[in-house]
């Protein structure tokens, strides 16, 4: 090997360093994003006492985050896609780290409130914008690796924010469930401004109608869907809402047939691989939730567990994420999206089931990690599956997509599993609880068995 050689072979090292570098940055970035949406629920007693807020308040405070994170996902990955993914990460993620630092020093409930919905602006435009970085950074197996770390940390953050927001909630205080943010996030910004490259953007501009009009209805139905698990599926509130979220879908569908330069390509919504993407996430995420949800009631009301201890319960089930989200990195590339997807599905299912049939502390949660880990590996096969259809310049609206289905899946599953467990919510029992566990269970078979149907071409 000549000096020529040698240099070029430290380059091609520091460079892999560095891509995977990022990745960790970028994984522990969407981790604390994810965190956010859970870490609030166990401190919102305290918030409740300390800021004289009503229920109303309470309520807003608990979903205004998930709304606008959800609500401008798609936007934020257009303009990934448009001004470069590096500057939108940057950016969003500077708008999240400020918006905690006013939220944990908030004095009121309307302080807290403009500062979870700035969260959740900064968190719409780094999520989908980092996950372009990674899919323009790798390529081949090691997209499908990277894909599975990133599945991992953003599986696993649910659980965490439910332990850690246990841990400062009743240490420092809840102030510190936002605070923590702060040291975290500015290590994450000083990092990722020396390790992303600039990546171009394909210039042009964004759809500001279309972007408000998906944006509406994607508010719409995440606000419905969330209504429907504390006012029922029927309510007026439920269904005045999915309906204007349904029609505000509609005319967004009708603006990108028509835009000049639509948010999104409407031929990217035909491939069979990006429905199929979409559809897990949708359904990993319902599921994953309603683990959580169903997990922390049935603790808490059935053993007596308290919030910590319940926190530290679900442990387990994180690190069935990360460990079924890292083998099917591993396994994608050789055996398939399609066998991952359904294998996973089948874990998933079974652990769920045996949940339900088995009144046991123990058997709840190795049961529940157990699914957990089938869930982790088809949020790695719904990624692996999306983006093996996409362009890189298509990379950050897919992303957005991807992420906005992610929040209508977390919507979606606790409404669903809360209507269906609703007797348990009201006078705790195992039968109450366990025909939530069942009728997951039966989602995760059902889709499953469709998995076994090979796709449709579609055009």
């Amino acid at each position: 090997m000549d000096a020529s050689d040698a240099v070029a072979t430290e380059g091609a090292a520091v460079s892999d360093r560095r891509r995977w570098r990022t990745l960790g940055l970028l994984g522990v970035a969407q981790l604390m994003l994810i965190v956010d949406v859970t870490v609030v629920a166990i401190a919102l007693p305290d918030m409740q006492a300390d800021l004289a807020l009503d229920r109303t308040g309470v309520a807003w405070v608990a979903s205004s985050y998930a709304l606008v994170f959800g609500g401008l996902m798609l936007l934020g990955g257009k303009a990934a896609d448009v001004l470069g993914p590096r500057r939108v990460v940057l950016s969003g993620l500077g708008v999240f780290v400020a918006a905690s630092l006013l939220a944990g020093l908030s004095g009121n409930g309307e302080m807290l409130l403009v500062a979870r919905v700035l969260q959740g602006l900064g968190a719409a435009a780094m999520s989908p914008a980092a996950l372009s970085v990674i899919v323009r950074t790798f390529t081949g197996a090691e997209l499908t690796r990277a894909i599975g770390v990133w599945s991992a940390l953003g599986g696993a953050g649910a659980a965490i924010g439910v332990l850690l927001g246990g841990v400062l909630t009743a240490g420092p205080g809840w102030p510190w469930v936002f605070l923590i943010n702060i040291p975290v996030g500015v290590v994450l910004l000083v990092g990722l401004v020396r390790s992303v490259r600039p990546l171009p953007g394909s210039g042009g501009s964004v759809d500001v109608v279309g972007a408000a009009l998906v944006t509406a209805a994607t508010g719409a139905v995440v606000y419905g869907l969330v209504a429907a698990g504390d006012k029922g599926w029927l309510s007026l509130h439920t269904l005045i809402a999915v309906a204007a979220g349904v029609a505000g879908y509609a005319l967004f569908g009708w603006r990108i047939r028509n835009a000049a330069a639509p948010l999104i390509d409407p031929a990217m919504l035909r491939r069979a691989s990006v429905v199929r993407g979409l559809a897990l996430i949708f359904l990993a995420t319902a599921l994953m939730i309603s683990v959580f949800f169903l997990g922390s009631f049935a603790l808490q009301h059935l053993h007596g567990f308290s919030a910590l201890e319940t926190g530290l319960s679900f442990l387990p089930v994180a690190l069935g994420t990360i460990l079924g989200s890292t083998l099917a990195g591993q396994i994608i590339p050789r055996r398939g999206v399609r066998a991952v997807s359904i294998v996973g599905l089948l874990v998933a299912a079974a652990g769920l089931a045996t949940a339900a049939a088995v009144f046991s502390m123990t058997v709840l949660i190795v049961a529940t990690s157990v699914a957990a880990l089938g869930i982790g590996a088809t949020f790695v096969a719904a990624a692996g599956s999306m983006f093996s259809a996409v362009r890189p310049e298509e990379a950050g609206v897919a992303s957005g997509a991807l992420s906005t289905f992610h929040e209508f899946g977390a919507a979606a599953g606790v409404s669903a599993i809360s209507s269906v467990a609703a007797a348990a919510l009201l006078t705790p029992g195992f039968a109450a609880f366990a025909s939530g566990y069942w009728f997951a269970a039966a989602v995760a078979l059902a889709a499953c068995l469709a998995s076994l149907v090979p796709s449709p071409r579609v055009s």
